[in-house]
């Protein structure tokens, strides 16, 4: 006999198990109902608005949106925040970051989710390294530590892809043993030229306006 799933259940389990994001496969272990169960419920309520579609294979519930960092985490996979968003994240630049960035191992791709810009940025996987899980508005996140957010960010500075504005770092915030620990991964020895030279900006007297 098959499982009858109702709307109003449904959505007052997945917010008591806090589940923000699900695939198809999480859905029916979830519920204990089949694939077909699943597939038809899912597709028939995302007709309706009471599901959203991220992505093929991923969804949430429109009126319990999970948080951008997570959704970046799940977009694209295997991937952790890195780069200006995890800067940011820290306080080690100032600015606001709206578009979300992050490592993979995988090819180097873009998403645009509910207005939201997701961009994932290559790396080798000698250097997919360096990052750790958090919590962070109720769910757990995957973001680079402090150190190797920069060194990713130096990474593409060397490679001459991103600019480097000397005076946004707060560099109070970064352990240094570790940032050349990080760098050193990448085997580029203007990476160690580019750390020496924001220390070197760092320690000047700031200007005042």
């Amino acid at each position: 006999m098959t499982k009858k799933l109702n709307p109003i259940k449904v959505r007052r389990e997945l917010i008591e198990k806090n589940i923000s994001l699900f695939s198809p496969l999480e859905f029916r272990r979830i519920f204990s109902v089949t694939k077909s169960a699943a597939n038809f419920f899912i597709n028939y309520h995302l007709k309706t608005g009471f599901f959203v579609k991220l992505r093929k294979g991923l969804y949430m519930l429109a009126d319990y949106p999970a948080n951008q960092y997570l959704i970046s985490n799940r977009l694209y996979e295997p991937s952790y925040l890195s780069f200006d968003t995890a800067l940011s994240f820290y306080g080690i630049i100032p600015e606001t970051i709206y578009t979300l960035t992050s490592a993979t191992p995988k090819t180097t791709r873009e998403y645009k989710v509910e207005n939201v810009h997701f961009v994932y940025h290559k790396l080798k996987k000698g250097v997919y390294s360096g990052y750790k899980a958090i919590k962070h508005q109720d769910s757990t996140i995957l973001i680079a530590e402090p150190e190797k957010a920069l060194a990713d960010y130096l990474y593409f500075v060397a490679l001459k892809k991103r600019g480097l504005h000397y005076e946004r770092l707060d560099l109070k915030k970064i352990k240094k043993n570790n940032l050349f620990f990080y760098v050193k991964l990448f085997k580029q020895p203007q990476m160690i030229k580019l750390v020496r030279r924001i220390y070197v900006e760092f320690r000047k007297p700031k200007r005042i306006y």
